[in-house]
């Protein structure tokens, strides 16, 4: 079993993919995780930090893949929702149109919102977790 409530440490100013992603740690790989939200410029590592979404982080882009599809292959995580809410992120945080998933427009509308709407990271996580929930039950139904 994983270590439980380690610190995730990610650059600030959190959108899609690292408010995916920060989703995906606390729901399905480490329910007590906490954050850290920091300027890459002056960050430096601390032994027993993971890093996402950053230079050098453990848990980053690899190849065309998003950090969010990262995390997913890196703890062998695979449901329908999972696969589907993926495929969203990378779409939105890559702009490829690799999956042209129809709900990119909608989500990046409101992920925009919520950041136009809170001026804190951790506000737009707690935010962006209602959303998460709600779209991972949907596309699991669907998928």
């Amino acid at each position: 079993m994983p270590k439980r409530g380690r610190t995730w440490v990610t650059r600030r100013g959190v959108k899609v993919d690292r408010m995916a992603s920060a989703w995906l740690i606390r729901r399905f790989i480490d329910a007590d995780a906490e954050f850290a939200f920091v300027n890459p410029d002056e960050y430096v590592h601390a032994p027993g930090h993971l890093r996402f979404d950053m230079f050098e982080g453990e848990f980053t882009h690899e190849l065309d893949h998003c950090t969010f599809e990262t995390l997913l292959a890196a703890h062998a995580l695979a449901d329908s929702g999972l696969r589907a809410l993926s495929e969203i992120v990378h779409d939105i945080d890559c702009k490829d149109a690799k999956f042209d998933r129809p709900e990119c427009a909608g989500v990046a509308a409101l992920v925009d919102g919520i950041v136009a709407a809170h001026d804190t990271d951790a506000a737009r996580l707690a935010a962006a977790s209602v959303l998460l929930d709600a779209l991972y039950l949907s596309l699991g139904r669907s998928g």
